[in-house]
Parts: structure tokens; C-alpha cells; sequence
């Protein structure tokens, strides 16, 4: 038996658990005023006012502020990723993988982080840094292109144009980073799923008319 009296100290993964509790809370706080206010119009006076702390707690456990803006746009872009992953590894039809992708596409883009995600522009952010959210974002794209590409291949989807469809569906699932209403009466989920069902049905093959004579 440890008779040892418990340490007033805390573990190393105790400190770690903490830290980053406290980065996700000044992410949180981050990201919503940036969605509300805009970037330029928020500052980390702001984010840490709205925690009470201050604005050195903030450069300590992330950065200045187009550091946290990266990191917030990275997490939008997270999920996005591993739904990129799960699609190129799953079998079955082009139309179906395709479908639960932009479903996972639709509802990332209507949180917190994923509104954020569609809302950064290249402008807001330096050279370098732009250069490196453009090259996720284009993993993203790739992923959409070789969906449909692949729906065409086994006849699932119509022999459309690829890259234009891939435009046509990103930036009609987009869009609800800007309008969607998280206290309005549809779910994320809701939209999602009636936004895509819309966006498959353009690109699902039509049965030939019968000719008349």
C-alpha cells in the first residue's frame, strides 16, 4: 500500500490537459468574435477581455493575431481533411462517396471554425501564410475533383465537367458559412443533407427520352 500523501503538483499530462483546454477557450472566444465582427474589426484586446485575461496570456499560448487566425482556420480545415481521407479510402459508387463527403463539407462549414475557414481570405493574411492555407484548400478541391471523376468512371454521376462542377459545389456549399442561422428553425445537419441532395441530383446520369417518331 502507498502511503505516500498525493502531491500538490500536477503531472506533466495534467499541465499539458490544461494547456491546452486553455488554448482551445481563447480559440473558441477568438473565433466567434472574428465570425461576428470581422478580422480586422476584432483585436486581442477583445478576445482576452472576453476571458478575462490578458493580451500577453494570449501571445503566450498562441501567438500574435494572425497566428491564431491560422490556427483557427486550420481547424476549420481539420475535418475537412479527414473527410477528404475517409472518401479516397472507402469503396462503393462515385454519387455515394461523393455525397457523404459534401455532407461533412456542408456541416463543417456552418461551425465555428469552418465558418471561419470559407470567410479568410488570401488578403487577411501574409504572403507565406496565405501560400499555406491556398495549398490545404487545394487538397480539399483535389479530393471534390477525383469524386466526381470517379463517379463519371463506374456511371454514377453524368459525364459532366469536372473542375466546373467541383466549383459550382464548393461554392454553393460554401455559402451557408455566410446566411446559416445556428438558433434558425434547420439543423446544420438539415441543411447539409437537403443542400446536397439538391447538388447530386444535377449530377446524377438522366435517363434517355424515347424517341418519337
Amino acid at each position: 500500500m502507498d502511503n505516500r500523501p498525493a502531491s500538490p503538483f500536477r503531472t506533466r499530462a495534467e499541465k499539458a490537459q490544461e494547456r491546452a483546454q486553455k488554448r482551445d477557450a481563447v480559440l473558441t472566444a477568438a473565433v466567434r468574435m472574428f465570425n461576428a465582427r470581422g478580422y480586422h474589426a476584432t483585436s486581442l484586446d477583445d478576445v482576452a477581455a472576453s476571458l478575462g485575461i490578458s493580451k500577453p496570456t494570449i501571445y503566450h499560448y498562441l501567438g500574435n493575431k494572425e497566428q491564431v487566425l491560422i490556427e483557427c482556420v486550420t481547424r476549420g480545415l481539420e475535418p475537412l481533411r479527414a473527410a477528404a481521407d475517409q472518401a479516397r479510402s472507402e469503396e462503393g459508387r462515385g454519387i455515394d462517396r461523393l455525397r457523404r463527403f459534401l455532407i461533412a463539407y456542408a456541416r463543417t462549414n456552418m461551425d465555428d471554425f469552418g465558418r471561419c475557414m470559407v470567410r479568410t481570405g488570401d488578403e487577411l493574411l501574409s504572403p507565406p501564410s496565405a501560400a499555406e492555407i491556398r495549398a490545404r484548400k487545394s487538397e480539399i478541391d483535389r479530393t471534390l475533383r477525383a469524386l466526381i471523376a470517379d463517379g463519371i468512371a463506374d456511371g454514377s454521376i453524368a459525364p459532366v465537367d469536372v473542375k466546373m462542377s467541383a466549383f459550382a459545389i464548393a461554392g454553393a456549399l460554401n455559402w451557408p458559412a455566410r446566411w446559416h442561422d445556428p438558433n434558425g428553425p434547420s439543423s446544420a445537419e438539415e441543411i447539409a443533407a437537403a443542400l446536397v441532395d439538391t447538388l447530386i441530383g444535377g449530377l446524377a446520369p438522366r435517363p434517355c427520352a424515347p424517341i418519337r417518331g
